[in-house]
């Protein structure tokens, strides 16, 4: 180990490089300790490790020093009714805010008391919109032209670059004499942002050569990747999922100790009419808590969680009680590629039962979207109830200090 110390001190050796000359897990040593030796700071906990570093090193994760253990807890079971999800299941939430898992495990009971939610996929598509460049607002209106007219042509060049991508829709803007293409695939059970990616740059080359706009960029930021955008919300991003579960006034009373006129309430004035004043994206108590813990556990992008929290809540005035209900434009999610083969992530999707690629393809993705849901609407639920009660505070010195 000395002499690779020695060598990147002198800058004979890349600390990025280690892994060309030594296996993974020496190599994820050795620049730990350089790290540890360069800042004073002992690093043993986070050298601590029960994930398999050769995958790792290789396709998550590059200058690795160790990795970052989240605690896991599981929610449920909740009574699940979708079209790929069928039955109870725990949901593993990756947190470290107390209350967090507790308040989402409440509003899991009362869904399953409740006869189990309802949930559907209501489109599924990931996007990658590039951004062209063209001579006047002639030129621009010539390329858009062109692409209307070969669709045909576009998509054949874009589905050549892989086996389970399809071009579904194609969507267009222009400013000036930019012109932004937003191309939407389905990709089966990958998230999907690295094959949309390639996809669209075959189809951009094509559109390139016929038309004489340049390519600038190849996300062109209509996609919208990673940002809250008014388009994800509008023509959805990933799956656009809703789940919902009527709740009885009885249940409302037993379970969220309030009423359903306070519930109502306070989904109104908070989450909608609050949400408006604010200029928010997003309508809803706390979606991207529920999305962030179930990301991170199930090895997703975590930084989707912009477009995840784009949800709307809904209550509605129904017999004997409210049909409460949340809507996900934005969810993109996937059970291949990505964080999903992390060790500690697979056993998560193992646990729901979507680990891999699902048959039919896509299916697997589609369930994981359905799960994650249903787990937004326990969140909502409980959130709500609580303070409709006025037990927010109260729970937060319990459970989160």
């Amino acid at each position: 180990m000395d002499d690779y110390l020695r060598r990147i001190r002198d800058g004979s050796l890349k600390l990025y490089a280690l892994e060309k000359e030594l296996p993974p897990g020496e190599a994820v040593q050795v620049r730990r300790r350089f790290v540890e030796e360069e800042t004073g700071i002992s690093l043993p906990k986070i050298g601590d490790s029960s994930i398999d570093l050769d995958s790792v090193v290789k396709r998550n994760c590059e200058n690795m020093i160790g990795t970052i253990q989240v605690p896991v807890g599981v929610a449920g079971p909740v009574l699940i009714s979708g079209e790929f999800a069928g039955g109870k299941y725990f949901l593993p939430l990756a947190t470290t805010e107390g209350a967090l898992v507790a308040s989402v495990n409440r509003g899991c009971g009362l869904i399953t008391a409740a006869g189990g939610a309802d949930v559907r996929i209501l489109s599924d598509g990931m996007t990658r919109a590039p951004v062209f460049a063209t001579d006047s607002v002639v030129h621009a209106r010539e390329v858009v032209d062109f692409v209307k007219t070969h669709e045909d042509e576009i998509r054949q060049a874009a589905e050549a670059t892989t086996r389970h991508g399809k071009l579904t829709d194609i969507q267009i803007t222009t400013a000036g004499t930019s012109v932004f293409i937003r191309f939407c695939f389905t990709t089966g059970d990958a998230m999907g942002m690295n094959m949309v990616t390639i996809a669209s740059e075959k189809a951009a080359e094509l559109i390139c050569e016929q038309t004489g706009a340049r390519l600038v960029a190849l996300s062109g930021n209509f996609c919208t990747d990673k940002k809250p955008a008014a388009v994800n919300v509008i023509l959805g991003r990933g799956k656009t999922v809703s789940a919902g579960v009527k709740l009885t006034d009885d249940q409302i009373r037993t379970i969220l100790k309030t009423n359903a006129s306070s519930l109502l309430e306070v989904n109104t004035r908070k989450n909608l009419v609050g949400s408006a004043r604010a200029g928010s994206l997003g309508f809803n108590a706390h979606a991207a808590n529920i999305i962030a813990a179930m990301f991170i556990a199930c090895g997703q992008d975590p930084a989707h969680v912009v477009e995840g929290s784009l949800c709307i809540t809904t209550i509605d005035q129904a017999p004997d009680g409210v049909y409460v209900s949340v809507t996900l434009p934005a969810l993109p999610v996937g059970t291949v590629g990505g964080g999903t083969g992390v060790a500690t992530q697979a056993e998560c999707l193992k646990l729901l039962g979507v680990s891999g690629g699902g048959d039919p393809p896509g299916s697997h993705a589609k369930k994981l979207a359905e799960i994650i849901a249903v787990g937004v609407l326990a969140g909502e639920l409980s959130l709500l109830g609580a303070q409709a009660a006025q037990h927010l505070a109260r729970a937060h010195k319990e459970l989160g200090r």
